[in-house]
């Protein structure tokens, strides 16, 4: 069973008066009632909201919540209106094409900013399971045709080791040994897959927190979504590029979504988490594990990944 998430108010044993204890503990709450509020008005118009022109698919811990704000500031970009990621298409489908589309906002609130720049703008959202998800893929080319998909990849190394100390620190991860939870990692996963393909609404902890090298096998991902979609309507951006060169890496997104450049971009570091140095040992294994997967990059990136250089 998902751990409850830790309330950041409530993570040190430090005494509070009733009152504001109350106080604390209602946040959540009433946060959630808003929510409940918003989508509930949301679902009631959802014929008049837009859909997503493209989405931010993965993987996670490349940079995806970075490239999301950037976007987001971006005049003719239309971000989802409670949160980053809807997450309809891995973990509540079931739940139906119009209660997605009450995420987004309003076809009217479009009208203005068409009439002043000239050009559509496009909504979007950023839930980097989806390039995980073994049915997320073909979910997304059957309601949203056309749509367009931006893909951020990472060493894979240390996309594994940041992914294990993410999830430590959010309560989904118990194993605090980044090696054991490696070797973990088949078990946890066993048969996870096909009861995802197979079970309608099956949810698997396992398959979304303790993937760490099976999401760093980004080309195994990428085969299993190109017929789905098509390779011109797949960007794979190497997120060594975006940190390293965010202007560059900006003005590619921008061309493949046929956006023009208007103002000044801003890139940030999000959701970085200090983690323990790893062993020589175990770099090198893992170096080697992904060195065929890494290779397969090449056609997708244009270039050797920049890990590999």
């Amino acid at each position: 069973m998902r751990p409850a998430p830790k309330h950041p108010d409530l993570e040190h044993n430090v005494p509070m008066q009733p009152a504001v204890k109350h106080h604390v503990q209602m946040r959540p709450v009433v946060k959630h009632a808003a929510h409940a509020v918003s989508l509930a008005a949301g679902r009631l118009t959802s014929g008049a909201r837009l859909l997503p022109s493209f989405l931010i698919i993965g993987a996670q811990r490349c940079g995806t919540t970075s490239l999301y704000r950037a976007l987001s500031r971006h005049p003719l970009v239309m971000k989802p209106v409670l949160r980053k990621g809807v997450h309809y298409f891995d973990m509540a489908y079931e739940r139906g094409l119009p209660w997605y589309r009450a995420h987004f906002p309003l076809a009217s609130t479009a009208l203005p900013l068409r009439l002043r720049y000239g050009r559509d703008p496009m909504a979007f959202e950023s839930a980097p399971y989806y390039l995980f998800h073994p049915l997320a893929g073909a979910r997304i080319a059957e309601d949203l045709p056309g749509v367009k998909l931006i893909v951020l990849v990472r060493d894979p190394v240390e996309r594994a080791c940041s992914a294990h100390a993410h999830e430590l620190a959010r309560g989904f991860e118990t194993e605090p040994c980044f090696e054991r939870a490696l070797e973990l990692e088949p078990e946890r996963l066993a048969g996870e897959t096909e009861r995802l393909r197979t079970i309608p609404g099956y949810v698997s902890h396992a398959h979304r927190h303790h993937a760490y090298l099976a999401r760093g096998r980004y080309a195994e991902q990428l085969a299993r979504l190109e017929p789905l979609v098509g390779r011109d309507r797949i960007l794979v951006l190497d997120s060594g590029l975006l940190f390293r060169d965010p202007g560059t890496a900006y003005d590619r997104v921008l061309g493949f979504l046929g956006l023009p450049r208007l103002g000044d971009v801003r890139f940030e570091r999000h959701n970085a988490r200090p983690r323990a140095a790893m062993p020589a040992s175990v770099h090198r294994r893992l170096r080697e594990h992904f060195e065929p997967w890494d290779a397969q990059l090449v056609p997708w990136l244009g270039a050797v990944p920049s890990w590999r250089r």
